[in-house]
């Protein structure tokens, strides 16, 4: 897993959503519709992209 990174798009607003969806997304630098961040892939980042899934989109790079 050494220097793996995956992409994250935001795909649905953060408006409404628990706080801690909404941070966990903000963790990962993502402040936009649309806006894709590329991260490591690690078992901290992959458990906020879990928590905020159902608004994400994933791949690996």
């Amino acid at each position: 897993m050494a220097n793996q990174k995956i992409r994250v798009t935001l795909l649905k607003s953060l408006a409404h959503q628990l706080s801690d969806i909404a941070n966990s997304a903000r963790g990962l630098g993502l402040r936009r519709i649309r806006q894709s961040v590329e991260v490591a892939d690690t078992p901290s980042n992959r458990g906020m992209v879990t928590r905020a899934s159902h608004l994400l989109k994933v791949e690996k790079v």
